[in-house]
């Protein structure tokens, strides 16, 4: 297998259209903003000092994120595994951060890309509850690029198909992790469900 360089990239594929280039806004719009307000779900990608790369899953009620401004949103941080990688990266790495919006029922994404901060103020902690609990820290991301893409992705999955994998197909995750690490005890999905609804 040979790989590519940059100049054979430009053989393979030709140039994006003055339409895709142009879609690409430096602020979020009516479209975006309402797309954001919408969405339960989203992917955050960060990059560390050391160049590695992070994407993290990120949800919550519907409009989680918050649209502070058209160059301004702020996304609480609810429990997870406590491994902080994606806020390791803010703090320490370059600082710039994409977002990747998923609206269930439309195959479009949108992606917002800025530099992030982080902030544990008391007030703006206060001013996000949600589930009965503030978040821990709020991330705030100064936003310089947004842009919807196409929906080809979403539509070759079928991502939002009727269709679904039954759960019982896959060991729970306290099981994976236990065969894969030796560590904890492993427990079914009908406990790790259980536990995962007190920790919200």
């Amino acid at each position: 297998m040979t790989d590519l360089r940059t100049e054979d990239l430009a053989t393979i594929y030709p140039k994006p259209t003055p339409r895709v280039i142009a879609k690409a806004r430096p602020a979020i719009d009516v479209h975006a903003r309402k797309f954001i307000e919408m969405s339960p779900f989203c992917v955050l990608a960060t990059s560390g000092a050391d160049g590695s790369v992070d994407a993290s899953p990120r949800g919550g009620s519907i409009g989680f994120v918050h649209v502070a401004g058209p160059d301004q949103l702020l996304m609480p941080d609810r429990s997870g595994n406590n491994r902080i990688d994606s806020f390791r990266n803010v703090v320490e790495g370059s600082g710039f951060v994409h977002l990747l919006f998923f609206v269930p029922g439309i195959d479009e994404t949108l992606r917002v890309g800025g530099r992030g901060t982080l902030s544990a103020d008391p007030d703006l902690l206060a001013s996000m509850v949600e589930f009965g609990k503030p978040p821990r820290a709020v991330l705030s991301v100064a936003v310089s690029e947004v842009y919807f893409h196409c929906g080809k992705a979403l539509m070759r999955s079928k991502l939002w198909a009727a269709e679904k994998v039954q759960r019982s197909v896959m060991p729970s995750i306290s099981e994976v992790i236990h065969d894969q690490t030796s560590l904890g005890e492993p427990e079914s999905q009908d406990v790790v469900e259980a536990r995962y609804k007190t920790q919200l």
